[in-house]
């Protein structure tokens, strides 16, 4: 079966006596997050790539991650239409098996990415406040740069299974892309838990080690209170959340997800974790909130020249308004 690696018959339809609480979901639901999620997110990080490219020289390496982390978020929220359109038309994709495999590995490509981009931001920060004797040398560019491409490089490796696994299906005569975890049960449960281990649990370990060692370096000397050591404590705050709030509860229910979808599980269990798992889908997207929020409690003067680069389209407008009324 060319379309895809899983029967028709694996794709459970509802009977009679069950919930289609995970049909609404993703009918209703999905489509409303994901539309707000590409609004702020495609407004937001256009403007913060703007800020890091034309506002923000000279660059240091954690203005590179920020960069890099933007454009994935970026990335990730031009995928979302596709989906819009998707679940709006009650699950008939249109356009054809190349942008259900492109589209789908986007969605996790940003997931994996953000997170190891995190992962190294939280890394960098350990060092600065730490080690600060090693400021200047892991503020250098070539450190960014270097961490930008091994994130980039293990994503894209780690996630190129993706695309062999996600297929397009024909459901009654019905085109349908069909979710990681919806596919083949055996071969998306070792795989999922591949990815839960490799690009989730240790990423969040080696988190909680660095900022366990950050909390007693900023509870230490005279200035516990002052402004840099306030905004270090609000950036362990926001990316713990971030790990926690967006990241956590998707992958719990995508391991009981795949879990439930094997022969004797019954069908409203099955329909209530599927329509949980839903929930948590665009949760994730969220992440792309609170990257915003990162970007100004991680330094390098973004705030500064958030204000800046409006103060000088202001001028611009200011500028153009009065030659219109000159001539």
């Amino acid at each position: 079966q060319k379309m895809g690696q899983i029967n028709s018959e694996e794709v459970y339809i509802t009977p009679p006596n069950c919930t289609n609480i995970d049909t609404l979901m993703k009918r209703y639901y999905l489509p409303v997050m994901y539309s707000i999620i590409f609004i702020v997110g495609l407004v937001g990080n256009i403007i913060s790539i703007m800020i890091y490219v034309f506002k923000m020289r000279p660059w240091k390496s954690s203005s590179i991650i920020m960069l890099n982390l933007a454009i994935s978020d970026l990335l990730y929220v031009l995928s979302l239409p596709s989906f819009i359109y998707y679940y709006i038309n009650q699950d008939s994709w249109t356009m054809g098996e190349f942008m259900c495999k492109l589209s789908r590995f986007v969605f996790h490509f940003n997931l994996y990415g953000s997170i190891l981009f995190l992962t190294c931001l939280s890394i960098f920060r350990f060092i600065v406040v730490v080690h600060p004797l090693r400021v200047a040398q892991v503020q250098k560019r070539k450190w960014g740069i270097l961490a930008c491409v091994i994130v980039w490089v293990i994503t894209a490796a780690e996630l190129t299974p993706t695309l062999l696994m996600v297929n397009l299906i024909d459901v009654n005569h019905t085109m349908q892309c069909l979710d990681f975890a919806s596919n083949h049960r055996e071969t998306v449960w070792w795989y999922g838990l591949f990815l839960t281990i490799l690009g989730y649990l240790i990423p969040l370990v080696i988190v909680c080690a660095c900022y366990c060692r950050i909390v007693q370096a900023l509870g230490k000397g005279p200035h516990v209170q002052s402004a840099c050591r306030v905004k270090a404590r609000k950036l362990i705050v926001v990316i713990l959340l971030v790990f926690i709030l967006c990241y956590l509860p998707f992958h719990i229910l995508r391991i009981l997800r795949v879990d439930t979808r094997r022969p004797g599980v019954d069908c409203v269990t099955m329909r209530r974790v599927h329509a949980a798992y839903i929930i948590t889908r665009p949760i994730t997207g969220l992440n792309t909130f609170f990257n915003l929020g990162l970007y100004t409690l991680a330094g390098d003067q973004f705030q500064q020249a958030f204000l800046s680069l409006f103060k000088s389209q202001q001028r611009f407008f200011m500028h153009a308004i009065n030659v219109e009324v000159i001539e």
